[in-house]
This record gives C-alpha cells, sequence and structure tokens, in this order.
C-alpha cells in the first residue's frame, strides 16, 4: 500500500490577536472526606515519526511498526509520502519535494519470518518513492524559471499530477512484475534498475 501527499502555500501571514489571560481560579471549599484516588489509563504510545529516504539509512523489519488488516493477502506492507510543496514570496519561486516512510501503517505479517529479500523488496518500494521525488525535483527546478505566482496553483498541480500518476504505476508494475518480490530474476533486474536511475538523477538528491 502506497499513499502521498502534495500541498501549495503561498506564505499568507497569518495575524492572531493577543490571547486571552487566563482567570485566577477560586478555590473550592475542602472536600469533608478524602476522594479515592482515581486510576490514570496508560497514554497510549505516540505514533512514530516518518523516516526520510536516505542512502545510507536502510528500512529494518524493526521500522515496521503497524498490523494488517484482517484478511489481507500481503506479506508485507510499505507505506511511502511522496510531498510536494511551493510558495512565492515576493513574487520568487521555491518548492521542496521530500520522500518519507511511514512506520506506523507499514507492517511485516510475520516480522520473525521476514526474509532478507522480502525486506529488499519493501526498500525498494522506498527507493522508486525517492526515485520519483528527483524526478519531481528535477521538474520543478525547470518550473521556477517560468513560474508565474500570480497563476502559480494550477499549473503547479498540473505538474505534481503528472509525476504522481507516474509514480503509482511504476510502484504497480513493480510488483506485477517481481510477483511482490517472489520472482528472484526480476526482482533482482528491478534493484539494478532503480539503483541506475537513483544515480542518474543524484544531482537532485537532497541528503
Amino acid at each position: 500500500m502506497l499513499s502521498f501527499l502534495t500541498s501549495l502555500g503561498l506564505l499568507a501571514a497569518l495575524l492572531q490577536g493577543p490571547g486571552a489571560s487566563p482567570r485566577p481560579a477560586t478555590p473550592a471549599q475542602a472536600p469533608a472526606t478524602k476522594p479515592a484516588p482515581t486510576q490514570t489509563p496508560a497514554a497510549k504510545p505516540a505514533p512514530a515519526s516518518p523516516i526520510s529516504w536516505s542512502a545510507t539509512r536502510r528500512l529494518t523489519v524493526a521500522d515496521y511498526l503497524g498490523r494488517p488488516r484482517p484478511g489481507d493477502p500481503l506479506a508485507a506492507t510499505t507505506s511511502t509520502d511522496l510531498k510536494a510543496n511551493a510558495a512565492c514570496k515576493d513574487y520568487v519561486f521555491t518548492g521542496t519535494v521530500t520522500a518519507t516512510f511511514d512506520p506506523n501503517t507499514s507492517w511485516f505479517r510475520n516480522p520473525q519470518k521476514a526474509t532478507e529479500v522480502l525486506v529488499r523488496h519493501e526498500q525498494t518500494h522506498f527507493d522508486i518513492t525517492e526515485l520519483y521525488a528527483r524526478v519531481m525535483r528535477q521538474k520543478l527546478a525547470v518550473f521556477a524559471t517560468k513560474a508565474d505566482c500570480m497563476k502559480l496553483q494550477p499549473a503547479f498541480n498540473n505538474l505534481t499530477k503528472g509525476v504522481y500518476n507516474e509514480w503509482d504505476r511504476e510502484q504497480n508494475r513493480y510488483d506485477q512484475d517481481t510477483n511482490h518480490g517472489l520472482n528472484a530474476v526480476r526482482q533482482a533486474f528491478w534493484e539494478k534498475q532503480i539503483a541506475s536511475r537513483l544515480e542518474l538523477l543524484k544531482a537532485f538528491a537532497v541528503e
């Protein structure tokens, strides 16, 4: 399962008035008897932060904190986000793109039995997301030279939509061609191909 986010901001200043000063609490009359202590429920652990793509920090089974849905036939799911932001300040365009992995919605059905091949298959899903982050950065570099800040949103949306569609199709082709990593020959081919394409777009990495 893969997900993506996109957003557009025009850097408008958000003005807020001063907050109202809280009134001092009025002390209540002491109760005649001391109430029984109430048991505080255990706090739920905070969600794990997204993991940014890195050439040196590869995913491990321990990064997968989610749980599969009942009846889901897959052995694992890697949830990644491709997020693009654009802004114009003083009529100067800037754009940023990030590729991240979400530990909370990614899972292995049987973490103790996850093979090296399966982990590599899931890592390559993340690598494909980084590949399209670089494609997006490349396109935004060209876009910045002719961006019209008065008509930014439609043009930006059209650019990002095309990249998102390509990214989605590539992820689906990868799973189909490798049979979710079970075809060792095709899996090795994709790993090599994606690594080569990342290298070709190395100038658009952000590490």
